[in-house]
């Protein structure tokens, strides 16, 4: 790696959840699969990898997707990094597990310029970034992922508004969390009633200079009679006790409040009529070739 002058400063997380905990870990591995799949796989839009290419996968987390892509493209180079330096070590354990020799983890902080060379990369990778993005944030980071990019490069990001069901107390905590991410600052939404990132997407890469840009949705049944309820419902789970802080934080409800609202959505996301899809929405463009 090519060192660039950016900012040492320690950086407070933005994300709603503490990464470093053991359940928030094992989730969002957990989550990588299940998205992955219910996607099509790890490059559905049709994206080809050349012999020795290099792929980093923004804001990784506990690394799912980039482990995966280093393991069924041995020939890649495959980089991911995060802020959060105890998910990183999580991480490169994780591959080492697995006996991953062509993936390594880094921590680095995305809304700061990175440790990479001009031209470094064939693709770049992000998931779920609104989670922890404010709007001012997009329009750096996408300008850095120009410079990181070879010529004709991919920039693909996957983001989503949330999943929509028929139990009245989750979608009562979705909408806590939306406004909650509003009041953060964290939101592209007018009033705080959705997060708002899909809309905006395609025009922030359109406006970053990226070219030919697509968007493709898919979308994963978790009702109450689906395969895939209880992987979900498991899912949503863990994220909305884990969420409860932030919430709490927010003035989004006391913590009594929110978790009789909480052990109401655990019920009724097992009630028989309960039914459930969740959307993605992939937005991806080249960059220029000269």
């Amino acid at each position: 790696m090519q060192s660039r002058e950016f900012s040492h400063e320690t950086v407070q997380s933005t994300y709603p959840i503490d990464p470093g905990q053991v359940a928030e870990l094992a989730r969002l591995l957990q989550q990588d699969r299940l998205v992955t799949e219910a996607m099509g796989g790890l490059f559905p839009e049709g994206q080809i990898l050349p012999p020795g290419g290099r792929v980093l996968d923004l804001a990784c987390g506990p690394g799912g997707w980039a482990l995966e892509v280093a393991f069924h493209f041995p020939s890649s180079e495959v980089i991911g990094i995060d802020l959060n330096a105890s998910v990183i070590e999580f991480a490169r354990l994780q591959a080492q597990s697995r006996g991953l020799a062509n993936v390594e983890f880094a921590v680095m902080d995305i809304m700061q310029p990175l440790a990479f060379a001009d031209a470094s990369f064939d693709l770049i990778n992000g998931r779920f970034l609104f989670s922890f993005m404010r709007p001012s944030a997009w329009p750096p980071l996408l300008a850095e992922c120009r410079r990181l990019l070879k010529p004709g490069g991919i920039l693909r990001l996957t983001e989503t508004e949330g999943p929509l069901t028929t139990s009245p107390a989750t979608e009562r905590l979705f909408a806590l969390g939306y406004a909650a991410l509003k009041r953060a600052g964290q939101s592209f939404s007018p009033d705080g009633g959705h997060i708002g990132i899909t809309p905006v997407l395609p025009a922030l890469l359109r406006r970053a200079g990226f070219l030919d840009v697509r968007l493709r949705a898919s979308v994963a049944e978790w009702s109450i009679d689906a395969p895939l309820h209880y992987a979900f419902f498991k899912d949503e789970m863990v994220a909305l006790e884990l969420a409860r802080p932030f919430l709490v934080k927010m003035g989004m409800g006391t913590e009594e409040e929110l978790q009789r609202l909480y052990q109401q959505a655990v019920a009724e996301m097992q009630a028989e009529d309960f039914c459930a899809i969740w959307t993605w929405l992939t937005v991806w463009g080249c960059q220029p070739a000269s």
